[in-house]
Formats: C-alpha cells, sequence, structure tokens
C-alpha cells in the first residue's frame, strides 16, 4: 500500500532554513548555503555599479595616444571581450534532483528509453502512474516516440511534463524556447559537500573565454566563485572569479570615484583619468613615489598599469547608464517588484546583465537550500520552480540581445524518495506535492548535471543520439563506467568543457588547452554540440 503524506504538514517557504535530524549542525558556509540558512542576500542599489557601465554599443573616443604608447610600452593589457560563447553555471547548493523528476534519464538509448523501471522512477520521485511514456491503461512502458505521456521536449532535451524547474524554465524562457536544445550527464557526485570540484569556470577562462571588465564572475567569495571547488590544476588566481550577486559588489571594478558625480562629461572623466596616469608614470621614472615594496621596474609598470587600466575602464564605462533594474528587456523578465524583494532574481539579473553584454566571459550563480529532503514533496517543488525562473530568465535575455548562451546546471550529489506520496494541492502559486514521492533522504546514486545552449540563429545542432552522456541502470543509478565523467567530477568538468570548446568551433584545440584531460583518445564520442560561431 502506498503511503501518503500527512495533510496537515505545513509547507516551507521557499527561503525557509532546511533542519535536518539525520545531518550535523551546519558550521561551514557551505552547511549554511545548501540547507537555506544563507542564500541570495543580495541588496539592490538603484544607480549604482551599473550606472558605470558603458552601452557595447556607444563608440567612446579612444585613450590618447601617448597613454596607449605607454601601455604598450610595460605590456599593459585593458579589458577586451573574449568573443566566445557567454556561459553561466547554476551551483544549486545541497544535493537537488535533477534527475527524472526534472530532466528525464535512461540507459544506453539515451532519455527516456525504457531502461528505468517502475521501481527507479519511484526512487526518482515519480510514481507509477505517471512514469513518463507510459501506457496509463494497462500501465506497460511504450518506446517514447509512439507516447509521450508525461514527456515535454519544448526545450530539446526532455524533461518530465511535471518537471518544477521546467515550469520555471517555461514561464520566464520567451521567445528562446525554439532554440535551445541541451544534454544530460549522468554522474555521481558526494552529497552534502562543497568539495566535489564541480565548478568550471577557470576552464572557460583557459578556453580563451575574456570578458570586457573581468574575465569570470560569481555570486560568492570563494575561489571558485560558487559553492562547489573549481579542479585543483585549473585554478589560476590572476582570474579568480570576482563576486557579483549585487550591483555595490562590483562597484571597485569600474569605480572612478566622485569623478562622474563632479563632471558631467565622461570625457572630462577620461582626462583627469589620463592625467593621473601621466603624472603616476613622471613620479615613478623619477623615483619619487615610494611603492611600499621596492623600485624595481615591474613594481613599477604594475603601478602604471593599475592607472592606464582605470583611464581605459574611465573611457568606456564613466556616465552610461545601464542599471538593471531600468533595463526594459530585465524588466520584461523580472518585474521591478520581483527584483526588490527576491535576492536569487536580484542576483540572476546583475549576473546575466555582465555575462550577456560582454563584460563578463563567464558567471557562476550560486542557489542555496537544495538539501530539501524535508519529508514532503512540496519544499523541492518550490525552490525548483525558482531555480526554473532564473535558469529561463538568462535564457529569455539571450533570446532579447541576440547572442547564444550556454547554461550549465549541476548540484552536489542528489535526493531519492522512499515512494510515499505528497497529494497536497498547489495554493495561491505555491507548489504542492501533486502526488508526486516526497523526498526523504541524500543518495548520490540518483545525480545528474544537464546543459541548455540557446542559438539566436536556429535551434542548436546535436550530435549525440538521445541527448545524453552515459546512463542510468534499470533501478535508476548512475552507471559509473558509462563515461569518464560518471564517477569522477573532475572528468564531468572536463566534459562540459569539451562542450563549450565545441560551441565556439574549436574542439580541435581541446587537447591542446587541457593537456592532462583524462577523456581518453576518443573524446570527441563526448562532444554533445556542434558549433553555434
Amino acid at each position: 500500500m502506498i503511503r501518503k503524506i500527512k495533510p496537515t504538514q505545513q509547507a516551507l517557504p521557499v527561503d525557509a532554513p532546511l533542519y535536518h535530524t539525520d545531518h550535523a549542525r551546519p558550521v561551514t558556509r557551505r552547511d549554511f548555503i545548501r540547507q537555506g540558512f544563507l542564500g541570495g542576500t543580495a541588496t539592490m542599489i538603484s544607480g549604482g555599479v551599473f550606472s558605470l557601465f558603458a552601452n557595447p554599443n556607444t563608440a567612446h573616443a579612444a585613450l590618447s595616444e601617448d597613454v596607449q604608447l605607454l601601455a604598450r610600452d610595460i605590456g599593459c593589457t585593458f579589458g577586451v571581450e573574449g568573443g566566445k560563447v557567454p556561459f553561466i553555471c547554476f551551483d544549486l547548493a545541497g544535493g537537488a534532483n535533477l534527475a527524472g523528476s526534472n530532466v528525464l534519464v535512461g540507459g544506453a538509448g539515451g532519455q527516456n528509453d525504457g531502461t528505468i523501471s517502475t521501481a527507479g522512477y519511484s526512487k526518482m520521485g515519480i510514481p507509477g502512474d505517471m512514469v513518463p511514456g507510459l501506457d496509463s491503461t494497462n500501465f506497460t512502458l511504450l518506446n517514447p516516440s509512439t507516447n509521450n505521456d508525461f514527456v515535454n521536449d519544448d526545450l530539446g532535451l526532455q524533461f518530465h511534463a511535471d518537471s518544477a524547474m521546467l515550469m520555471g524554465i517555461l514561464e520566464r524562457a520567451g521567445a528562446s524556447v525554439g532554440n535551445i536544445d541541451g544534454c544530460v550527464i549522468p554522474a555521481r557526485s558526494d552529497n552534502d559537500t562543497g568539495n566535489n570540484p564541480h565548478n568550471p569556470l577557470y576552464g572557460i577562462a583557459m578556453a580563451g573565454g575574456k570578458g570586457s571588465v573581468v574575465d569570470l564572475i560569481g555570486s560568492r567569495s570563494s575561489d571558485s566563485g560558487g559553492n562547489s571547488m573549481a579542479p585543483a590544476d585549473m585554478i589560476n588566481p590572476e582570474v579568480r572569479p570576482t563576486k557579483v550577486d549585487r550591483p555595490s559588489d562590483v562597484t571597485g571594478m569600474v569605480d572612478v570615484g566622485e569623478l562622474t558625480a563632479i563632471l558631467s562629461d565622461p570625457a572630462d572623466v577620461t582626462a583627469v583619468m589620463e592625467s593621473m596616469a601621466r603624472i603616476t608614470h613622471k613620479k615613478l621614472k623619477l623615483g619619487t613615489v615610494n611603492t611600499g615594496l621596492t623600485k624595481d621596474e615591474v613594481v613599477k609598470d604594475l603601478v602604471r598599469c593599475g592607472y592606464l587600466k582605470a583611464a581605459d575602464l574611465a573611457d568606456r564605462f564613466a556616465g552610461v547608464p545601464v542599471d538593471p533594474t531600468e533595463d526594459l528587456d530585465i524588466l520584461s523578465i523580472f518585474s521591478a517588484n520581483e527584483l526588490e524583494n527576491d535576492g536569487e532574481f536580484r542576483k540572476t539579473a546583475s549576473v546575466m546583465k555582465m555575462v550577456m553584454n560582454g563584460y563578463s566571459a563567464g558567471g557562476c550563480i550560486t542557489m542555496g537550500g537544495y538539501d530539501y529532503h524535508t519529508g514532503d514533496r512540496r519544499t523541492g517543488e518550490n525552490r525548483d520552480l525558482r531555480a526554473g525562473r532564473c535558469i529561463g530568465a538568462c535564457l529569455n535575455y539571450a533570446a532579447k540581445l541576440g547572442k547564444p548562451l550556454m547554461i550549465y546546471v549541476y548540484s552536489d550529489g542528489s535526493v531519492a524518495s522512499n515512494g510515499m506520496r505528497d497529494d497536497s494541492a498547489d495554493v495561491n502559486g505555491v507548489l504542492g506535492g501533486r502526488g508526486k514521492g516526497q523526498w526523504t533522504g541524500d543518495n548520490s546514486s540518483t545525480a545528474c548535471s544537464y546543459m541548455l545552449v540557446y542559438n539566436p540563429i536556429a535551434k542548436p545542432n546535436l550530435l549525440i543520439p538521445g541527448r545524453q552522456i552515459g546512463r542510468f541502470g534499470a533501478d535508476a543509478s548512475v552507471i559509473t563506467s558509462s563515461s569518464p565523467a560518471a564517477n569522477n567530477v573532475n572528468l564531468l568538468v572536463n566534459t562540459v568543457l569539451l562542450n563549450y570548446m565545441a560551441l565556439n568551433g574549436e574542439i580541435d584545440q581541446f587537447e591542446t588547452v587541457f593537456q592532462n584531460h583524462g577523456l581518453g583518445s576518443a573524446f570527441n564520442l563526448y562532444a554533445a554540440f556542434d558549433a553555434v560561431l
């Protein structure tokens, strides 16, 4: 007999912290994030950092010739957009469910190939009468090409038709939907820990991703920019992700002090910054400035370069407002009220603004509270819904700007259900369990990650059948030998980076850039996408 959740149990609000009797008390910052004690605590400052960014389509006068010559003489380079596919990853901290109840997974035939048993779907939170591709008359599995019950392929990549994450994506994705496709990667990772090296941002920079202001950004002030770590052999302190989860976090990147308040003409701001660079150069040349270290030319050149870069930033970004709260494209995706009252929406708007406008090549958005095995289904559904809304918002913004976008979604571990149903209904916009299995514990065997790609020209061209790299077994457990990524998070990251380079038409350079990639000589087999650039 199927047990049902008690109707008197209260649903947890989407920002409520999660208390687990089977978990130790949270101690580290990562513990607090995955259980939702820390999340999107962004604040909105209208007219702050983004009032200092320039419209990339607006031409500014070049820096004075002598300043440009000085920069060349000392090898000082200014920020230049790398021209790669913009990249945004979502780090759902705590072990979110991604497989089965959200993205469909299967065996050797790819997504929804009929391999996973009814019991396996139950472990992934899907009861017998909601199994995708199931003939509801005689409860036998059918070929999904002839029966699409509970299968949704609006995004190319197949989702369960009742997926809360899909609901959120479709709600916000707008006109991007027709030009999206994706791929799922069955892959285990440890539960409830930030020690999984999931984060691929440093690899994006290694593959040539460059932003016109900074190369990488992340919503956490960690070495990876997210909750999960980055692979140790990729970390480069020179491109450490700059924290962005609110406008005030990035003021220093383009801040020219009070000059924009004093001088109304951006050209005057640039002239002042150029003069500061010239004066500093002369004083260093005469030895009248004490750098606090030595008078070695390397140190002097670093100081010179700092002033030159400040002049360059002033030339490109001073005085032109690009506040996300005044961006009509963003306001057509998130309302002003949502941006004011929801930190996750505010965080997403800030990151997608920077990445999609080329100010950064890649960004990581960490969302907390995804350790949601709370003995009900509603808590996880509403958090998945909001994650989907943020993912869909990024896709929609890319469509409005007419730019391609790669999105990567991952979590540390996963959860499983014991088959008990949560029959609670939706109430006033808050999702109920709607008869699906409640999440009752951590289970890394049901884990996966997935990629979505938007191409403004046409739907991305898929290179692999079944939209899946690796496979699950009948019991809904990852077959750890099914791909290099399946049981090694470092190789999962390399698989994602391989696909990033494939999208940029540079798969032939993969072995040169990532010489110790670990994907074997047949690494091309793990490239799901053809080039979109």
